[in-house]
C-alpha cells in the first residue's frame, strides 16, 4: 500500500467516504450474515465467504481512516497489511480444516436459504463497487483504496463460487440426493483467492518496509 495523495479534491474525497463509509455498512452486515448462517447450516463455503467479508471490513475501516486523517505516513497501512494478510492465512487454514470435516461426512452441510440470497446481492453489488473505486484510485494515485477495489471484486468472485456449492447443495438436498460435497468443494475452491489476498497484503506490507 502506498501513502495517500494529500491534495485529494474535496469532491473527489467525499465519494471516497461516502463509498467507504458504505463499505463498511456492508461488510458489516455481510459478515455477520455469512458467519451466522455458516454456523447455523454448517456451511465451509459460507464460512470462507464470511471469513474474508470480516477481513475486508477491516481493510475498508483503514483505508476511511487514512482518507479522513489525510496522513501521510505509512506505518498504518504496512500494520494492516500484515494484520490483514496473517488474519486470511487463519481463514484459508480454517476452511480447510472444517472442509475436511464435511468431505469426511462428520458434518454434512444444510441448505442455507438466507445464504444464498446474501451471495447473490453480493454477486450483483460487490462488482460494480469495485469499478467505482478504481476510478477513485485512479483518480488519487491510491494503492492502498486500489487494493480495496481488488479485495471487493474478489468479494464478488467468491459469492460466486460460494454460491454454486450452496445452489447444488440445495437442490440435490430437495431431491433427498447426497450432494454434501458440493458446499466443502466450493469452499476449497474459495482458499487460492483467499491465500493469494493474503500473499498479497504481506507481500506489499514487506515491499513497502524494504522501500522505506
Amino acid at each position: 500500500m502506498a501513502t495517500i495523495a494529500i491534495s485529494t479534491v474535496p469532491a473527489t474525497l467525499r465519494r471516497i467516504i461516502r463509498f467507504q463509509i458504505l463499505t463498511i455498512a456492508w461488510m458489516t452486515v455481510e459478515a455477520l450474515i455469512a458467519l451466522s448462517a455458516a454456523w447455523t447450516a454448517r456451511s465451509p463455503a459460507l464460512l470462507g465467504f464470511g471469513g474474508d467479508s470480516a477481513i475486508e471490513l477491516f481493510s475498508a475501516i483503514v483505508v476511511l481512516w487514512r482518507f479522513r486523517t489525510r496522513s501521510n505516513s505509512a506505518r498504518a497501512e504496512k500494520r494492516a497489511a500484515r494484520i490483514a494478510g496473517t488474519l486470511l492465512f487463519a481463514v484459508a487454514a480454517f476452511v480447510i480444516a472444517s472442509s475436511a470435516v464435511s468431505l469426511l461426512g462428520h458434518r454434512a452441510p444444510q441448505p442455507s436459504f438466507a445464504g444464498i440470497i446474501l451471495l447473490i446481492v453480493a454477486a450483483i453489488g460487490m462488482p460494480w463497487l469495485a469499478s467505482q473505486k478504481r476510478k477513485l484510485a485512479a483518480q488519487t494515485s491510491s494503492a492502498a483504496l486500489k487494493a480495496d477495489a481488488t479485495e471487493s471484486a474478489l468479494c464478488g468472485y467468491m459469492s460466486l463460487i460460494a454460491l454454486a456449492g450452496l445452489l447444488i447443495n440445495a437442490v440435490f438436498h430437495a431431491s433427498f440426493v447426497h450432494a454434501a460435497w458440493a458446499d466443502p468443494i466450493a469452499a476449497l475452491a474459495l482458499v487460492p483467492l483467499i491465500s493469494r489476498e493474503a500473499y498479497l497484503a504481506i507481500r506489499t506490507q514487506k515491499h513497502c518496509c524494504a522501500s522505506c
